[in-house]
């Protein structure tokens, strides 16, 4: 029966995995599936203008190639984490996949900009299957072996994200001027492709036990989706004029709340989740985290081409060093959990970034603001990684997917939050003034996430979860 289970979980077709630790042909998938979301993210920078161009689109209407990909993904990856858990990560992996070759095409033929924002939805959709499955697996993995030791496993998706992030605007200049804007697009065919290989050639189909015996709570599903999708254009452009999205985001919210809380088998189990204390102040801190790192990434590359006057080009070269440093201490840093450690180091140098926001002017020296970004860079190495690492640790092995997604829906919510305090901030431009609000109000929550690590107990005591079979 053992042996007859192993070949269900490794057919003959693919090389059986070592007994004894990590099946290492697993990284490769794992890791370029995770990555179709943040290259997607960052190529389009540099590709709106000439689609605006192109389509005769204003820029309010090609910022949507950015919100409906944030959309998507924010609603889709605890949606398909959940289905992850249920039906094991290989098949949703190569489903996601495949719908982000389908995007890609869809993108590179497109007529008109409702083509587009719908070839990023699905691209949202579809690459949100990959990071999930990554936890997952990681997880499986351990408890095959009986070895928990992921930490390596773990930087390597963290940096393989931020590199991606790093050469995301770069990759899709270069594509522009080889083959116009649409091969931002086309690109995601060949890049589609090499997963599903990677995917059918080296992933293990799941247990037959995760595909009986449970439910797929669509209505909790469509409930979550109603709360996120109201809840996030209110924060895209908050406005009294928009008063019944928060009003409508708290309908669903109660709606989805009395659905979760009586149901067997609910999509979130708010009865567990709602336990979980750790778990909960760890979504917390992703949100302020980030809130902070994307409030720096739109907020402050704004000031550097409006407020300080540089080129596009050279307020690129400046940043770069920021993306670099949180590479480096990503890598220095990541075969070493020490999550509190790390959060509560990334919320000072946050803090003390912030703080050197307020000294900027239009006359500041390129040296500092080159500095500054390395300083900002460092938290963004240290916080991300120490959350996913945590959680990680805290959800429930059985939910491990769409605890997954639920921290990348925060890191987008932190996004949009970032994106509506720039707005609030610059209503004339980014100028040196909005900068200092902005960067007082990034205080204020690097402030809140040092205490929220600080009141954290839980954090000191963080150890690997217990793997069947390990003594």
């Amino acid at each position: 029966m053992a042996t007859l289970r192993k070949e269900q979980r490794f057919p003959a077709t693919r090389r059986r995995p070592p007994a004894d630790g990590f099946d290492r042909r697993l990284i490769a998938p794992m890791v370029l599936g995770s990555v179709l979301n943040p290259v997607n993210s960052s190529m389009i920078a540099v590709a709106l203008v000439p689609i605006g161009a192109a389509l005769g689109a204003p820029p309010a209407q090609t910022a949507w190639l950015v919100s409906g990909l944030y959309l998507a993904t924010a609603v889709g990856q605890p949606v398909i984490g959940r289905l992850v858990d249920m039906y094991g990560p290989r098949r949703l992996y190569l489903i996601g996949t495949a719908l982000v070759g389908a995007a890609g095409l869809l993108g590179a033929l497109a007529p008109n900009l409702g083509s587009l924002v719908a070839a990023r939805v699905l691209l949202g959709f579809g690459t949100s299957a990959a990071y999930p499955a990554a936890m997952h697996l990681t997880r499986s993995e351990a408890e095959r072996t009986g070895h928990d030791s992921p930490a390596g496993v773990l930087t390597a998706l963290a940096i393989g994200s931020q590199t991606v992030a790093v050469v995301g605007p770069t990759l899709g200049g270069v594509l522009i001027g080889l083959g116009g804007w649409r091969t931002v697009f086309l690109v995601n065919v060949p890049l589609s492709l090499a997963c599903l290989v990677l995917g059918a050639r080296r992933l293990p189909s799941g247990p037959a036990a995760r595909r009986t015996g449970k439910s797929v709570d669509l209505p909790g599903m469509a409930l979550f989706a109603a709360l996120l999708v109201a809840m996030m254009l209110f924060l895209m452009e908050p406005g009294a004029g928009l008063w019944y999205l928060p009003v409508l985001a708290a309908f669903a919210g109660a709606a989805f709340a009395l659905r979760e809380l009586r149901v067997p088998d609910p999509f979130i189990d708010l009865r567990v989740l709602g336990g979980n204390i750790p778990l909960l102040a760890t979504f917390v801190r992703q949100l302020l985290a980030y809130t902070t790192a994307y409030g720096v990434l739109y907020g402050y590359t704004q000031w550097l081409e409006e407020g300080r006057g540089l080129h596009a080009a050279t307020a690129g070269l400046v940043l770069l060093p920021l993306s670099l440093s949180a590479l480096v201490v990503s890598g220095v840093t990541g075969r070493r959990e020490a999550v509190r450690g790390k959060l509560v180091v990334g919320a000072l140098v946050q803090a003390a970034g912030c703080t050197g926001l307020l000294l900027a002017d239009s006359g500041s020296a390129v040296w500092l603001l080159v500095a500054l970004g390395v300083v900002m860079g460092v938290p963004q190495g240290l916080n991300g990684l120490a959350n996913q690492t945590a959680l990680y640790r805290q959800a429930d092995p059985a939910r491990m997917g769409s605890a997954a997604g639920l921290l990348r829906t925060f890191m987008y919510l932190g996004a949009m939050a970032a994106s509506a305090a720039d707005a609030a901030f610059f209503p004339h431009g980014a100028h040196t003034g909005g900068l200092h609000h902005l960067a007082l109000f990034m205080l204020a929550c690097s402030a809140l996430l040092l205490a929220a690590t600080l009141l954290d107990r839980s954090l000191r005591t963080t150890t690997p979860t217990p793997v069947p079979g390990k003594a």
